[in-house]
Parts: structure tokens; C-alpha cells; sequence
């Protein structure tokens, strides 16, 4: 018996516009999109950079709940690890909201919290 191996993992971000999210991904961090249907109003994409993958499922009207109103620490929608983070946190800190910035963990990671135009939180980071 083959014991089963995982190989990855995507969040599923839900958002009431795909194209405008899909465009933001983009022009932010690089990603590229794959949505469906081909031409928009959108249903679902499938964002792609290097081996990360994010997924939007369109839900009309729909509204992400501020979970840091309630809680400062932790509350992450995404951790994306890069090899490369001080790089890419210089080349988007004055493009994007910044929630926490560049710094070293305790635990050694170098990470950055952005917070997307939804309001999902992204953390990037790399292990020093």
C-alpha cells in the first residue's frame, strides 16, 4: 500500500469581483490568471506564481468580515513562503497595504502582512 503524499495546498478566497482581484494579484505580486468562464463577468480563477497557487470563487455581494477588529495577532488568510521576501517586500510596500511590516520573528522568519483589496491577509515569508 502507498501511503498517500500531499504536494500542495490553495487557498480559496471568496470575492465579489474576480477580474478586479485577478487584476490586483497581478499587477502586485505577479501572478497570473486562469478565469473562468474565459470572459467576465467571472466565476472562479485560479491565480499562479512559481509553484503558489491562490483560487477566487465569485459570491455576489459578498463582504470578508475584519477579523483583525477583534484580534491583532494571527489572523491570516494565506502564508506564502519566498525565497526572496526582503526583495519583494521593497518592490510593493508603498503599493499595497502594509499590515505588518518587514521583520524578523522569533522563530527566524523574516516575514511581512499585507491585506488584500477584500481584506484578506497575506503573510509572506522566508525562513533566514
Amino acid at each position: 500500500m502507498t501511503t498517500p503524499r500531499f504536494s500542495s495546498v490553495a487557498p480559496c478566497f471568496s470575492v465579489a469581483d474576480v477580474g478586479a482581484t485577478m487584476r490586483w494579484y497581478e499587477e502586485q505580486f505577479g501572478f497570473h490568471g486562469d478565469p473562468f468562464p474565459e470572459s467576465g463577468p467571472y466565476l472562479f480563477a485560479i491565480l499562479f506564481r512559481d509553484q503558489v497557487e491562490i483560487m477566487l470563487q465569485r459570491i455576489e455581494g459578498y463582504e470578508k468580515p475584519d477579523l483583525y477588529a477583534r484580534r491583532s495577532v494571527g489572523v491570516w488568510d494565506a502564508y506564502i513562503r519566498v525565497a526572496g521576501v526582503k526583495d519583494l517586500f521593497e518592490s510593493v510596500r508603498d503599493r499595497v497595504t502594509v499590515i505588518k511590516t518587514l521583520r524578523q520573528q522569533p522563530y527566524g522568519a523574516w516575514e511581512f502582512e499585507v491585506k488584500d483589496p477584500n481584506g484578506y491577509v497575506v503573510v509572506f515569508s522566508e525562513m533566514a
